[in-house]
């Protein structure tokens, strides 16, 4: 085995790891903000909102909307990867199982610990997930699958579809409050630097240019 075949082993096996310890901490950090009770993330407030509207888990909820969101990367022919068909089901039973084990807590400053601990969770999360290179979850390739068919930038299309998820789910009665605001904040600067941090060297220069290109790149350059 070459020098090189056995870097790119090495670099599969810790690309794999990074994905899904990401996944799992996306779940978790997300738990811990549905503990907080001070505001969820875009997408998590309409996973509330119709959880409550189902009586199914938060969890399942999101595994559903992944799976049906999907669908709509058909028209916009967006092909998934082994990261989007594992975050669709890893993140929700991460959730469902952080939430089984933690208990509803109370008290203002250890709401907002847990708060400040889910937002920064999140950010180690997205940043492992994307950094392995294995595609962008089916909300971000939603994102980066408009920005491609409509020429909308990025901040644009994401900020039409959050948007709409959030209001969406504040009116099925999912938590928005100052966590929500907070995360939008900080999530960016959070993930980018993450992101940095947990990069997977490129195999060539020619590997580097086209990751320079990929949707998980354009994520973190909006």
């Amino acid at each position: 085995m070459s020098i090189a075949s056995g870097s790119r082993g090495r670099h599969l096996t810790r690309r794999l790891v990074q994905l899904y310890a990401g996944l799992t901490l996306y779940g978790v950090s997300s738990a811990l903000l549905v503990r907080s009770g001070l505001g969820l993330e875009p997408w998590n407030v309409l996973h509330q909102g119709l959880a409550e509207r189902t009586g199914l888990t938060i969890g399942v909820v999101s595994i559903v909307v992944g799976a049906l969101v999907l669908l709509l990367w058909i028209p916009i022919r967006q092909r998934p990867g082994l990261g989007t068909v594992s975050n669709v089901f890893v993140v929700g039973l991460a959730m469902d199982g952080t939430l089984a084990l933690l208990p509803e807590l109370h008290g203002l400053p250890l709401r907002i610990s847990l708060l400040v601990l889910g937002i920064v969770l999140n950010g180690v999360a997205t940043g492992l997930y994307i950094a392995a290179r294995f595609g962008p979850g089916p909300r971000d390739g939603l994102m980066t699958g408009l920005h491609r068919v409509t020429g909308w930038s990025i901040r644009l299309a994401r900020t039409l579809i959050e948007v709409a998820v959030v209001t969406t789910g504040f009116l099925l009665g999912g938590t928005v409050g100052a966590g929500t605001v907070l995360y939008a904040l900080a999530i960016g600067p959070l993930a980018q630097f993450f992101l940095r941090l947990f990069a997977v060297p490129e195999p060539d220069a020619v590997g580097a240019s086209v990751a320079a290109r990929s949707p998980e790149g354009a994520i973190l350059r909006r």
